[in-house]
C-alpha cells in the first residue's frame, strides 16, 4: 500500500501526486490518502483517520523527522506499519545522518563557521537556498558570516536541524537522481530542477555507500565535477524525493510494490 497526500480542497489525491495515483491504479496497487495539513498542524491521528491496516510506503510532501515519527505512531495505532522506520527516515533525510557514510564521495562538510580560507555554500540539514546566491554562496571565508546570517534569517522557522557549511566544488552539467531500494538502483532520472536532462554516472562507489546506510528507500543526487569526477551532492529519503516531470513513475512504483 502507498500513502499519498490528499488535496487540501477536497477528498481526492493532491494534484501533484495524481500521476502516482494513476500509475498505482494501473498496477492494481492500493493507496490511501493522508491529510498533510493536519499532520503539519500536529494532529497525526486526524491525518491518518482513513488509512486501513497493512504495510505502506509514504509518497508525499516533505515532513520533518518529528512529524514523520508522529505519522508512524498514529499509523501503528491503526495497524499500519511504514516500510521506512522513523530512524531510517532521519538517517536519509538529514545530512548528519548520512554524511559520514558518504564522506569520501561528497563535498567536505562542517557544522560551524570555523573554516579555512576557501569558497563555501551554506544550507541546513535538509535544504539550501541555492537560487538565492546571497543566502547560499560565499566566495571567500570573510563573506561566510553574512551569507550564513542571511540564510538563517530567510529560513526562519523552516530551518531544519542547523547550519551546514560545505566546500564549494565546480560542477558541470545537470544533476542525476538515482533511486535505490535495499541497496539496489531501481531508477535513474533527471533531477526535478532539470527534467529531461541527465547523464548516467558510474554507481559502484555510490552503491557501496548506499548499502552501508541503514535506510531502505533512498535517493542520491550526483553531479560531475569539473575534473570529471562524479560527486554525491545530496542524499534523501525516497518517499519525499520529488520525481521529475515528464518521466513515467510506473516502474519505480512497481519495484517498491514488489
Amino acid at each position: 500500500m502507498f500513502l499519498l497526500c490528499r488535496d487540501p480542497l477536497g477528498p481526492r489525491v493532491d494534484p501533484h501526486f495524481a500521476p502516482t495515483a494513476a500509475a498505482l491504479r494501473d498496477l492494481g496497487v492500493p493507496y490511501a490518502l493522508i491529510d498533510h495539513d493536519a499532520l503539519c498542524a500536529g494532529d497525526a491521528e486526524a491525518a491518518v483517520r482513513r488509512v486501513p491496516e497493512g504495510t505502506a510506503w509514504y509518497r508525499g510532501w516533505m515532513v520533518t523527522v518529528a512529524q514523520y515519527r508522529a505519522l508512524a505512531e498514529a499509523l501503528a495505532a491503526r495497524g499500519c506499519v511504514l516500510n521506512t522506520t522513523p530512524d531510517a527516515y532521519a538517517t536519509a533525510h538529514e545530512l548528519p545522518g548520512w554524511y559520514a557514510t558518504f564522506a569520501e564521495l561528497t563535498p567536505t562538510t562542517r557544522f560551524n563557521l570555523d573554516v579555512p580560507e576557501g569558497r563555501y555554500i551554506v544550507k541546513d540539514h535538509v535544504k539550501s537556498r541555492k537560487h538565492e546566491p546571497e543566502a547560499f554562496f560565499a566566495a571567500r571565508r570573510a563573506e561566510l558570516p553574512a551569507v550564513a546570517a542571511t540564510f538563517l534569517a530567510r529560513q526562519g522557522e523552516d530551518l531544519a536541524g542547523g547550519l551546514v557549511v560545505r566546500d564549494f566544488e565546480d560542477l558541470t552539467g545537470p544533476e542525476t537522481r538515482v533511486w535505490w531500494l535495499d541497496g539496489r538502483p531501481i531508477a535513474v532520472t533527471a533531477h526535478p530542477d532539470t527534467p529531461g536532462s541527465h547523464a548516467r554516472p558510474p554507481l559502484d562507489a555510490v552503491a557501496s555507500a548506499v548499502a552501508a546506510l541503514p535506510a531502505r528507500f533512498v535517493t542520491t543526487d550526483l553531479a560531475r565535477r569539473a575534473d570529471g569526477e562524479w560527486r554525491v551532492i545530496e542524499v534523501g529519503d525516497g518517499q519525499v524525493s520529488d520525481f521529475p516531470s515528464g518521466t513515467g513513475i510506473r516502474d519505480l512504483l512497481a519495484a517498491l510494490a514488489g
